[in-house]
């Protein structure tokens, strides 16, 4: 038995949320996928996921999970039944999650779930999968999911997974969610998405000209809420929409800033500050163990 395993009711570990600082839409593949680039910048703020280790091979969701979605579809269960199978563990697991970021909301929430459970579950079951393999079952779920395997700040190509690990100056951001779940289907279906912008390099994004979201007219359009919330953010800064969910943002450079930025905003808005990390806490947690 390794020492996680000697937590009482299973070690919780974080999963954190992530912010697209920006995020273009390059194309379409044949395949009817598009292609994309972005910067993801994890965050001190997100989940919790606590593990416990079962000696009969079931994999359970214990407490709530999602609203609506079924057990088995689950992001963190398909997690821990995709390493089980692949690694050929007799192991099961107990899965809870304290859910902190909102669904629909473009933060990761779901995917970062599933990394955690993949790269916690592969020091409590002792499969020994290396962060490349790791990373690979990770996009069998989800696009997002390898950069939280990964658990660094990155430029991202591809469909997201084509990660380049990126250093970013250390930044603090108010965060506000509108409430508003939109499918990303019908985000990616829009006629008024921006599919052709122009291909960027990591250069463009280190002088600050790239910061526009292809979603973002497509949602202020779509949703009066988010209009809300985004006129609401640029009165303190230059506001911003994250991933292709509801969820907005503006970057300070102190800690102090953030938290005069968030005073001056309306009481009745769903906002808070967050932190920008250089890596993921869930390493700094495996480490300590």
């Amino acid at each position: 038995m390794s020492a996680l395993d000697l937590n009482a009711g299973g070690p919780w570990f974080p999963a954190p949320a992530k912010l697209n600082l920006f995020l273009h839409i390059t194309g379409r593949r044949a395949d009817g996928y598009h292609e994309l680039q972005s910067v993801f910048r994890l965050l001190d703020w997100g989940d919790r996921v606590r593990l416990q280790v079962r000696e009969d091979g079931q994999v359970r969701r214990v407490g709530p999970s999602v609203p609506g979605v079924a057990e088995a579809d689950d992001l963190a269960v398909r997690a821990a039944v995709l390493l089980k199978n692949h690694a050929n563990v007799a192991q099961g697991v107990d899965i809870a999650v304290e859910k902190r970021i909102p669904a629909g909301g473009g933060f990761g929430g779901g995917s970062s779930d599933a990394a955690t459970v993949l790269v916690a579950l592969n020091a409590l079951w002792e499969t020994g999968l290396d962060e490349d393999a790791l990373a690979g079952l990770g996009l069998q779920l989800g696009a997002d999911v390898p950069v939280f395997v990964r658990g660094c700040n990155a430029w991202a190509e591809g469909v997201g997974e084509q990660l380049t690990p990126l250093a970013l100056p250390p930044a603090w951001y108010v965060i506000a969610d509108p409430g508003v779940h939109v499918p990303t289907a019908a985000l990616f279906a829009s006629p008024d998405l921006t599919r052709d912008a122009p291909v960027a390099k990591i250069a463009d994004f280190a002088s600050g000209s790239l910061l526009g979201n292809a979603f973002e007219p497509v949602l202020r359009r779509r949703e009066p809420a988010v209009e809300a919330v985004l006129i609401a953010l640029d009165r303190i800064g230059r506001a911003r929409l994250t991933g292709s969910g509801s969820g907005c943002f503006v970057e300070f450079a102190t800690r102090a800033a953030a938290e005069q930025g968030l005073a001056r905003l309306p009481k009745e808005l769903r906002a808070w500050v967050a932190a920008g990390v250089e890596r993921s806490p869930l390493l700094d947690v495996l480490e300590r163990y």
